[in-house]
């Protein structure tokens, strides 16, 4: 274990505000020229880096903003915690007044055809962004995140762009903290899920293992779950025949009969012979039931919210709460938030949609979600809904360290004011040192101080404290 001051250094704060020469400056260039460009965040650090209150609000919630730390302090972090598991009683209007107005939110199939492509989108991500940045209901948008991953739909791909706004909103977040079990089946018959993994194409006689495949690697048992290749083409077998019209009443799921294969099929030593509808609860019980599959969600949620090498202690204490409570997701997030795992949890790289929003709410800034922060989140890499496999954007910080550069140039872009819809105070980048101490909560140290003295003033010396490694992990 390295103590802070070993793990900033690492970090490089100086070496990594050389990144930002893409925005070119001479102050920047003397940042390269005296720190170099090898930044090295990494999930490696004292557990003290981040103040275990700072650290809820930054894993549980997408970081503080003004007063949060001081009302966690006063309420007590388990009593916050549980005021977060229970969404349904916090007043959520500032979030709710922001989207109320983006019409398509609220279409049903067909309905939403009748708008384009680019715009069904451009609103999906900009109410995802808002409720990230204005929600009260932290915890639960982190949830809608992690099942998003979970049960990830590229929207590229066919009608997948109006699918996904339906999907997001009757099987994402309905069961967000829910019982996992209803979430598994409404992603089942999700027409945005049927039409990215090619269930409506599995067929009797030509069965599509896609989906078979990928609802038992990544959605229940995970990959070394106990499950055959056998396994995957009786359960295509099991599930052949559910479609999606394309044409009359465009988008809705229905089931035809011709296309499916009666015979019978032995899934996880579960014969299935009771008819489609039947066949098709009955594995989902089973799915939800196995061992394997409350093992490999508490190692995924240990991986996204303590360490992406989850302690073993933990998943099995995660594991089990899944179990005791038959997939309660509020239950299992409850046994994780309150473990001392958590609490004395190393930092961990903040991924880019993270880092953007945490930035925002930081600095209190405002922002209408629209595509101009979209576009500084798809060159970050990670713009909402847009990752292309089934496995979700990535946990782990390997995959983002290439990408540090873009992160240098949003805060430039933010602090600059050059993204359209979106502002910082400006009384806050006048004063790049003071900024980078309430960003901190703490006194600079003397190499930091040197650092915000060589980039200067304004936008760049901004970006600097915005960018601060302490800052851009959680």
């Amino acid at each position: 274990m390295q103590d802070r001051r070993t793990f900033l250094q690492r970090a490089g704060l100086a070496a990594a505000s050389a990144a930002a020469a893409c925005r070119r400056g001479p102050s920047f260039q003397a940042l390269l020229d005296r720190f170099g460009t090898s930044p090295a965040l990494d999930e490696a650090g004292a557990a003290g880096s981040v103040p275990p209150i700072p650290r809820s609000l930054s894993r549980l919630a997408y970081g503080p903003r003004t007063g949060d730390v001081e009302r966690v302090a006063a309420v007590g972090e388990s009593a916050w915690i549980e005021e977060q598991l229970s969404p349904a009683a916090i007043s959520d209007l500032a979030a709710r007044w922001r989207v109320r107005s983006i019409e398509t939110l609220q279409l049903d199939l067909p309905d939403l055809f009748d708008y384009a492509r680019p715009t069904v989108l451009d609103d999906l991500r900009r109410a995802t962004i808002l409720r990230a940045v204005y929600s009260q209901r932290q915890l639960f948008e982190r949830m809608v995140e992690f099942w998003t991953d979970h049960f990830n739909i590229f929207v590229g791909k066919a009608d997948c762009a109006w699918l996904k706004v339906v999907d997001d909103r009757e099987v994402i977040r309905r069961h967000a903290l829910g019982n996992f079990r209803d979430l598994l089946r409404a992603s089942a018959t999700s027409p945005a899920m049927l039409v990215y993994l090619d269930g409506e194409a599995n067929a009797a006689g030509r069965p599509n293992e896609n989906y078979a495949r990928e609802v038992m690697e990544l959605h229940t048992l995970g990959v070394d779950g106990g499950y055959t290749q056998r396994d995957v083409m009786e359960l295509a077998r099991a599930l052949t025949g559910w479609r999606v019209r394309s044409a009359f009443w465009r988008g809705r799921v229905f089931f035809e009969k011709i296309r499916h294969d009666p015979g019978i099929k032995q899934v996880l030593d579960l014969r299935l012979d009771s008819g489609p509808q039947r066949d098709l609860e009955e594995i989902l019980d089973r799915l939800c039931s196995h061992p394997a599959t409350a093992r490999h969600l508490a190692a995924r949620l240990v991986r996204r919210f303590v360490s992406e090498n989850p302690p073993e202690s933990l998943v099995a204490r995660v594991a089990a709460a899944f179990s005791a409570s038959r997939g309660g997701i509020r239950q299992t997030l409850s046994a994780l938030a309150h473990s001392e795992e958590f609490r004395q949890s190393p930092p961990k790289l903040r991924r880019p949609f993270d880092f953007a929003i945490a930035t925002l709410r930081a600095v209190g800034a405002s922002t209408d979600g629209g595509r101009a922060m979209q576009d500084e989140l798809e060159r970050m890499g990670q713009l909402p809904f847009g990752w292309p496999t089934p496995d979700g954007f990535p946990d782990t910080a390997a995959p983002w360290k290439a990408r540090l550069l873009s992160r240098w140039n949003f805060a430039l872009d933010l602090s600059g004011g050059r993204i359209a819809g979106t502002r910082m105070d400006s009384e806050l980048g006048r004063d790049p040192a003071r900024l980078a101490s309430a960003l901190l909560r703490r006194p600079l140290e003397a190499a930091e101080r040197r650092a915000l003295a060589l980039a200067g003033s304004g936008p760049e010396a901004a970006a600097v404290a915005l960018c601060h490694p302490q800052l851009q992990v959680c």
